[in-house]
């Protein structure tokens, strides 16, 4: 941006499902656009802001309540799930997204998601090019699933995993406690379409084959019902109760998901239609063992009060890297986290090629899973104990509850004709 006649605007969105510290990612670009002498707009709702040109302006708010951002969960300016179509099949949606950025002077287009969101990036970076426009395009990470290539982790991870590995580790006490004359079997349903990264996080709640959680099932490893049912059995009978955690993502032997619903999200994935009940009649009917289930669902991406420090201090690097690196002038691009040292955990933050992280997806590795498929190894626990280290509570108010951020969020005036 210093070579261009004019720096231009900055253009942040938020995109997808939030998490606790996606709003730590924004603070993370406009404390740092603040900074240098940059204005920031903030698309309503995501891309639909975009294209709809509904626009806020950041300035009208107070340094106060940008740096309170940082402990604030959810979407400060809107989320969506809204994915664009490809260039060839709907190329009026991208021309728009064109047509408003000139209306505004916005040079540099910061997206703030997880896969599909860094191939709008990339698609943007490759259409301003075409049609002559100046466009700074940044795919920013964020992502509970942790599904991103290239980068280390995924800023959002970190506190889901740390929800995770508490709840178990508590629910885990409850059932214990109970299990002579009530509940044998607790499972938590936790996210993963695809990944099991968030269900592996609860193998951080106890260590050794007595520990809890006594089952992980993950979406890389096809259910098998059978092995199921005897592991439970087994571990009820030497431990008292088992404690299971099941990706929502997790496969029958014929490929399906076994709790898909039918019908599709606004991203093209296969909704899904609750995991915990369908495990928890298998135990009823096959073992006849008391159960509970629980599915934390938004629980789990918006406990801010449970977030992992080294989430929100990496959930704000990578906004402010990528204003530095907009600033530069570079495009196409996401600062991603690169681990330097397990221990002591230490890590950086670089920039990587959009094209090479568009569209694709990291599952958990083989040697991240026990042989028997239900547990998690040394390795995992390498990778994941660092993440979910350290606790940034927010700050508490009079009646007892967190004092979040309320923006005005003042709309920027229109210049262009409604669309579609």
């Amino acid at each position: 941006m210093a070579t261009r006649s004019s720096p231009g605007k900055l253009l942040y969105a938020q995109s997808g499902g939030v998490t606790a510290v996606i709003n730590a990612t924004a603070a993370g670009v406009i404390e740092t656009a603040r900074a240098k002498g940059l204005k920031v707009y903030a698309a309503r709702n995501g891309i639909l802001g975009a294209l709809r040109e509904d626009l806020i302006d950041t300035s009208k708010e107070s340094a106060k309540a940008i740096a309170a951002l940082r402990h604030t969960p959810g979407g400060a300016f809107g989320s969506a799930r809204y994915k664009l179509k490809s260039i060839d099949t709907d190329r009026k949606e991208y021309e728009r997204l064109i047509q408003v950025f000139k209306a505004h002077d916005i040079r540099t287009f910061l997206f703030n998601g997880g896969n599909d969101s860094a191939d709008t990036a990339y698609k943007m970076s490759q259409l301003s090019k075409s049609l002559g426009y100046e466009l700074s395009c940044i795919g920013v990470p964020k992502t509970v699933d942790n599904d991103l290539v290239i980068t280390d982790t995924c800023p959002g991870f970190g506190s889901v995993a740390r929800y995770t590995a508490i709840s178990t580790l508590e629910a885990s006490l409850d059932v214990a406690s109970m299990a002579e004359t009530s509940t044998k079997v607790f499972i938590l349903e936790v996210m993963g379409r695809h990944a099991g990264w968030i269900a592996a996080a609860a193998g951080l709640a106890g260590e050794g084959g007595d520990a809890p959680p006594h089952i992980i099932l993950f979406p890389e490893r096809s259910f098998n019902e059978a092995q199921f049912l005897a592991k439970v059995k087994a571990t009820v009978k030497r431990v008292g109760y088992c404690t299971v955690v099941a990706s929502e993502g997790l496969l029958a032997p014929d490929g399906k998901f076994l709790a898909e619903a039918g019908g599709r999200d606004a991203f093209g994935h296969a909704q899904l239609g609750g995991l915990a009940p369908v495990i928890a009649g298998l135990v009823r009917d096959k073992l006849g063992y008391k159960f509970h289930w629980a599915v934390p669902d938004y629980l789990q991406r918006s406990a801010r009060h449970a977030a992992s420090k080294v989430d929100v201090e990496q959930a704000y690097a990578v906004g402010k890297a990528a204003v530095e690196y907009a600033a530069k002038g570079m495009n196409a691009v996401m600062p991603v986290i690169v681990r330097t040292s397990d221990a002591p955990y230490r890590w950086k933050v670089e920039p990587a090629e959009l094209s090479k992280i568009a569209n694709r997806e990291k599952k958990m590795p083989s040697s991240f899973i026990t042989k028997d498929g239900y547990g998690i190894t040394a390795a995992a626990r390498r990778y994941l104990a660092p993440l979910i280290q350290g606790e940034a509570p927010p700050p508490y108010g009079k009646n007892g509850l967190p004092a979040y951020a309320t923006l005005k969020n003042v709309a920027v005036k229109k210049k262009l004709e409604p669309f579609g």
